[in-house]
């Protein structure tokens, strides 16, 4: 249950791995999460095949990623204000789309991605827990083992130095987003999947939970420092955190007060141990 209630965390943190190593924040998760739902909803509703409406979510999440990519690098927009644009703009889009409200699909196999009890049942845990691990293990061999990934951490270490190095540091970063993109839409599809339909209000606050894993993991914000395992250490122990708060019997905001205060303390801890390594 709890591997399953990590998917969604999860893939989005593989993605937002990528960009705090690369120095950045993508604040628009949630609502890019919403809006890719809505969007293969309302594929599957319309008749679409399954793998097309899928493949329509994932893009529309790759396009928003691109978008924040060319704002930051373009308009020499700052990531955080760029990304807290793009939150609003996704999230009306979601509600604008799906005419403010959830829209409801036939039962397909996209339904079966999270579900508890998998058939068959030897693949032992949900579909999209096995696309999330495989995806995790791409995703640590790209960082760690290709040109892509050294130059993804040399542009979170010291940008000016890459540029001068020869790296095409705004064309890497349209890249960076653009795939965080693809993988936000990813989460969005499971994120349908979970709840059986598109819902435009859905995943408000969640980039709180995929910023907290990639910080808890050993993200920096400060850039050039991160990895995926522990990113999905991170996502886990955020799954435990939520379903262990529900066992409890606390409140919502309960939850969110501590979530709030995990990343403030990991922050904190980041921070400290960065000017202890200077000093």
């Amino acid at each position: 249950i709890v591997l399953s209630q990590t998917v969604i965390v999860a893939i989005g943190a593989i993605g937002m791995t990528m960009i705090i190593i690369s120095g950045g924040i993508d604040l628009a998760v949630g609502s890019t999460i919403a809006l890719t739902g809505v969007i293969t909803a309302l594929g599957i509703h319309a008749g679409l095949s399954p793998s097309v409406a899928l493949a329509s979510g994932i893009l529309v999440g790759g396009a928003v990623g691109v978008i924040n990519g060319l704002v930051i690098t373009r308009l020499k927009v700052v990531p955080f204000i760029a990304t807290l644009g793009m939150l609003g703009v996704g999230r009306g889009t979601a509600k604008w789309v799906a005419g403010e409200q959830t829209v409801n699909m036939p039962d397909t196999w996209v339904n079966e991605l999270l579900v508890m009890f998998p058939n068959p049942p030897w693949l032992l845990v949900a579909p999209g827990v096995w696309i999330a691990i495989v995806l995790a293990i791409v995703a640590a061999v790209v960082l760690r083992n290709t040109v892509f990934g050294r130059r993804v951490f040399a542009l979170g270490s010291n940008e000016a130095a890459a540029r001068a190095c020869g790296i095409a540091t705004d064309r890497l970063k349209i890249w960076i987003y653009g795939l965080a993109g693809l993988l936000f839409g990813l989460a969005g599809v499971m994120q349908m999947s979970r709840l059986r339909q598109g819902d435009p209000t859905v995943a408000a606050g969640s980039e709180l939970d995929i910023i907290a894993a990639v910080v808890i993991g050993g993200g920096s914000l400060s850039g050039g420092e991160g990895s995926i395992l522990g990113s999905m250490i991170g996502a886990l122990i955020m799954a435990f955190l939520r379903n262990g708060c529900q066992q409890i019997g606390w409140p919502n905001y309960i939850q969110e007060i501590i979530i709030a205060a995990i990343i403030v303390a990991a922050v904190a801890l980041d921070r400290w141990r960065t000017n202890r390594a200077v000093a």
